[in-house]
C-alpha cells in the first residue's frame, strides 16, 4: 500500500478559532485591543519621524530606537489586524502559504526586538564605562552593520520554520486555535512526526533569547559596576538613570515572553488555553504599545522635542 503524498495532506487555508471558549467575549475584548495598536502605530510612527528630523536626536542611542519602533510596528502589524478581523467581522480563514507568511514575520521580528534590547543594552555600557569614546566607538556604519547582522540572524533562523511546517502532512482538520499562525499552533495540526520542529524551535529560542538576555546581563553587571564606584550620588542617579526606559522595554517585552514559555512547559493543564493566546497577544502588543510612550516620558530630549513641535504649531495657530 503507498503512503499518501503529504502534499495531497496540506489544506488550502486554515481557520483562524480566536480566543476558544471566549467567543462571546471577542467583541469585547477587541476594544482595548484595537485601543492598544492604535497607541502603538502613533506612538511608533511619532518616535520614527521625530529621530529622522530632529538632529538633536541624531545619536546613537536614538538610532537603535528607531530601530526598536520599525520593529514593533512590523511586530503588532503581523497580527492585529487579522486578530480585529477575526473579532469584528468573522473573517477567520487564512490561507495556507498567508499563515506561513505571518508566522515568518512574527517569528522574525519577535527575535528582532530581542537582538535590538540587546544592542541598546551594549550601548547604554558603552555610553557609562566609555564615555569619551562612545561616538568613536558606536559610528554610523558600525551601528548599520550590527542591525543589519541582528536583522539577518533572525531571518536566517526563522526561514528553516516555514520549511518544517510546510513538509508535514495535515490530516488533524485546519481549524487552529490562536489568533494568529504561530510555529507550534500549526504543526501540532499535523499527524507527522513533530519532534524536529519542537527541537528546533527550542534551539531558536535559546539561540536568540538565551543569547541576548546572557548580553543584557553582563552588560548590566559591568554597568552597575561602573555607576556604584562613582564618588558622586547626584552622578550615579544621572548615570543609571539614562538606563531606566531600557529596563522598562525589557520588562515590558520578556515578562510576557517567559509566562508564555514556562506556563506552556509547567503549567499547561492548569492554565486554560484562552489565557495562553491572551497572553501570547499581549507579548506581541504591549512592547509596541509601552515603548514610545516610557521613552517620551522617560528621556529628556524626546520630552523637550515633543514640547518644542507642540509649541510650535499652537504659536503658528495663534499667529493665524
Amino acid at each position: 500500500m503507498s503512503v499518501q503524498n503529504s502534499t495531497d495532506l496540506t489544506p488550502a487555508s486554515f481557520v483562524l478559532n480566536g480566543i476558544p471558549g471566549l467567543e462571546d467575549m471577542h467583541i469585547w475584548i477587541s476594544f482595548p485591543f484595537c485601543s492598544m495598536y492604535a497607541v502603538a502605530m502613533m506612538g511608533n510612527c511619532g518616535l520614527l519621524y521625530l529621530i529622522f528630523f530632529e538632529d538633536s536626536l541624531h545619536r546613537p542611542m536614538y538610532y537603535f530606537l528607531a530601530m526598536l519602533s520599525l520593529t514593533d510596528l512590523v511586530m503588532c502589524s503581523s497580527t492585529i489586524p487579522k486578530t480585529l478581523c477575526i473579532f469584528w467581522f468573522h473573517l477567520k480563514e487564512i490561507g495556507f502559504d498567508d499563515c506561513l507568511v505571518q508566522m515568518f514575520f512574527i517569528h522574525t521580528f519577535t527575535g528582532m526586538e530581542s537582538g535590538v534590547l540587546m544592542l541598546m543594552a551594549l550601548d547604554r555600557y558603552v555610553a557609562i564605562c566609555y564615555p569619551l569614546r562612545y561616538s568613536t566607538i558606536l559610528t554610523n556604519p558600525i551601528i548599520a552593520k550590527i542591525g543589519l547582522a541582528t536583522f539577518l540572524r533572525g531571518v536566517l533562523l526563522i526561514i528553516p520554520f516555514t520549511f518544517l511546517t510546510k513538509r508535514l502532512p495535515y490530516c488533524r482538520g485546519n481549524i487552529i486555535n490562536h489568533t494568529y499562525c504561530d510555529h507550534m499552533s500549526v504543526a501540532k495540526l499535523s499527524c507527522g512526526n513533530v519532534k524536529v520542529n519542537a527541537i528546533y524551535g527550542l534551539m531558536v529560542a535559546l539561540l536568540i533569547g538565551g543569547f541576548d538576555i546572557l548580553c543584557i546581563t553582563i552588560s548590566y553587571t559591568m554597568i552597575l559596576r561602573a555607576v556604584v564606584s562613582l564618588s558622586s550620588a547626584d552622578a550615579r542617579q544621572k548615570a543609571f538613570s539614562t538606563c531606566t526606559a531600557h529596563i522598562c522595554a525589557i520588562v515590558f517585552s520578556y515578562s510576557p515572553a517567559f509566562f508564555s514559555f514556562f506556563s506552556h512547559r509547567f503549567g499547561g493543564h492548569t492554565i486554560p488555553p484562552s489565557c495562553h493566546i491572551i497572553v501570547a497577544n499581549i507579548y506581541l502588543l504591549l512592547p509596541p504599545t509601552m515603548n514610545p510612550v516610557v521613552y517620551g516620558v522617560k528621556t529628556k530630549q524626546i520630552r523637550d522635542c515633543v514640547i518644542r513641535i507642540l509649541s510650535g504649531s499652537k504659536d503658528s495657530k495663534a499667529h493665524g
